[in-house]
């Protein structure tokens, strides 16, 4: 670790006092401020579970699991890495306890440290290092999020290893930050520092002095409680910054900018940067702050008490309303309640989406809302399960197969039309065995999809095991189901419609892991400006959608 003629300059984001601060957002809006200066910046997610993916995990304690080109099934926050900034994410820039001490025992088995006792220093805290310096190839700026809590157990290791890094890149090539609670006491009618005090002297204990506190608050910290904290926490006032809560997290990157937080980077780091451009996070605040319209949409799945579930769908509806100058209020049903008590307030939406998910649990109740909004000609979008859901429901109701089913849900159906890919057969490990990451696919002429995306040659995320039976595509195609997308080969079912409704698309791919603020996806683009068009239908008048001012890098 000598490296110290290497140009990357080195970000170390940690947190404190209590989890869930959102030490991913603030990095990732970090990140948005740097590039927004001309440097080429990068992420890493350093997670201190013993997994070796999250891939096996379960939503409800995890949230959900993003997916990358390359097929690295990792942690919730690179999505929010991608969304803020131009670089794509891959397997590089999420590193787990399992991966690296599975590397080390691997390499110690192979005898690759020659005999030596293997420890957690210097072997851990090496393997450690090395990933990130493989993250930071290339770039100007890397910034590493450690995740948890400081004080946990599990993340100690990655903690000694930032510390490390100090001393082997040198002190002007490496910055801490530390993300911190401020609350307000209601009773007392004032806002607390000694959290903070004893989360940075926490840290300090460990070795690593934060260059820079974030201060998580929901109120704007004035000048006199910044300058206690800079005292007691031992760094400069002005490197004291507010993060007050927001109500569009959009706004970070210029509420950070506002607090002075990239110039005081820079300024540390010794960085010569051109001015700021933050042209286009102004243009999607003013949007998301003054919308023309509203659209409700109700979101039909199993996992909705855990809304981090589906981060990455909530994030590209909310894209869909920017685009379309509208805010999109998201009702999320639990579709075993529809099972129990019927479609409730689905009625009363502008559009329904049916999501990912696994299992038999729960999808009766989407394949119900599936049909509502099929034959009430309101505008659908089923993703990966959602849109085996719609080929399940359109086979038994349209097509007559009466029991029609997927092989996943219910293994003696009569009718599998979603059924195991061939690849999957036989596998035994569940960990990083599904059809995972980017693949091509072919849109059909003249279909909603092709004109949507303004061209038939797509490359899309994927996260599955099922997929359309081709046993039944004569059937069902027969019966008006549109089989509009296909893999380059044609023997893989992409993405279904119907043709005889104003808009109803499936596609078995995940298009919210490329939906960005500043570049919409266009499929949620599209879904949302039909869910417009019908509520403007259902309320007698044409909504105002010809004059978009929609936000692209």
């Amino acid at each position: 670790m000598s490296a110290r003629g290497s140009k990357t300059k080195f970000i170390f984001v940690t947190g404190g006092v209590v989890s869930s601060l959102g030490k991913g957002l603030a990095s990732a809006s970090l990140a948005a401020l740097l590039e927004s200066r001309g440097l080429k910046v990068t992420l890493l997610k350093m997670d201190p579970y013993i997994n070796v993916d999250p891939g096996t995990m379960n939503p409800f304690q995890h949230g959900e699991v993003f997916v990358t080109d390359d097929g690295a099934e990792t942690d919730l926050d690179l999505g929010h890495y991608e969304r803020f900034v131009a670089t794509p994410m891959t397997r590089r820039n999420n590193i787990t306890t399992g991966r690296v001490y599975l590397t080390v025992i691997d390499n110690e088995r192979r005898g690759d440290y020659l005999g030596a006792t293997v420890q957690v220093i210097p072997h851990i805290t090496d393997e450690i290092k090395a990933r990130v310096l493989a993250a930071a190839d290339g770039y100007d700026v890397l910034i590493g999020e450690v995740g948890g809590t400081v004080g946990d157990i599990e993340s100690l290791p990655f903690l000694e290893a930032v510390r490390q890094f100090r001393a082997d890149r040198g002190r002007e090539n490496v910055l801490y930050i530390h993300l911190t609670l401020v609350p307000y006491i209601s009773t007392a009618h004032e806002l607390k520092t000694k959290p903070t005090q004893h989360s940075v002297k926490e840290l300090t204990g460990l070795g690593i002095q934060p260059d820079v506190l974030l201060c998580r608050t929901d109120r704007m910290l004035d000048q006199k409680l910044k300058a206690k904290i800079a005292l007691f926490c031992n760094v400069e006032e002005n490197a004291v910054i507010t993060a007050q809560d927001v109500g569009c997290i959009y706004e970070l990157p210029l509420a950070f900018h506002s607090e002075g937080l990239d110039e005081r980077i820079v300024e540390r780091l010794n960085i010569w940067t051109r001015t700021p451009d933050l042209e286009r996070w102004q243009r999607v605040v003013a949007v998301a702050r003054s919308p023309r319209e509203r659209v409700r949409i109700a979101v039909v799945g199993k996992y909705v008490d855990v809304v981090d579930s589906y981060k990455s769908l909530h994030e590209a509806l909310a894209h869909g309303g920017i685009a379309n100058e509208c805010t999109v209020d998201l009702d999320y049903v639990d579709s075993e309640t529809v099972e129990r008590s019927g479609l409730g307030t689905i009625r009363d939406a502008d559009g329904v989406l049916v999501p990912m998910g696994f299992g038999p649990r729960g999808t009766e109740g989407k394949i119900a809302a599936v049909r509502y909004a099929r034959e009430e000609k309101v505008p659908f979008f089923g993703i990966c399960f959602g849109m085996q859901m719609a080929v399940i429901e359109f086979a038994r109701h349209a097509c007559g197969l009466e029991g029609a089913n997927s092989s996943e849900v219910d293994a003696a159906t009569p009718h599998p039309v979603i059924d195991l890919m061939t690849a999957q057969k036989g596998l035994t490990q569940k960990g990083g065995t599904m059809r995972l990451g980017a693949y091509p696919c072919v849109l059909a002429d003249g279909s909603v999809a092709a004109k949507a995306y303004g061209k038939r040659k797509i490359s899309e995320r994927h996260r599955h095991r099922y997929e359309f039976n081709n046993a039944y595509r004569e059937r069902i195609e027969s019966q008006g189901m549109r089989l509009s997308g296909l893999s380059p080969d044609g023997t893989l079912v992409e993405v279904v419609e119907i043709a005889e409704h104003p808009w109803f698309v499936g596609c078995q791919f995940h298009p919210e892991f490329k939906s960005r603020p500043l570049d919409c996806h266009p499929l949620f683009r599209g879904f949302i400006r039909a869910a417009l068009q019908h509520k403007g239908v259902r309320r007698g008048e044409t909504l105002p959608l010809g004059d978009l001012r929609a936000a692209r890098r």
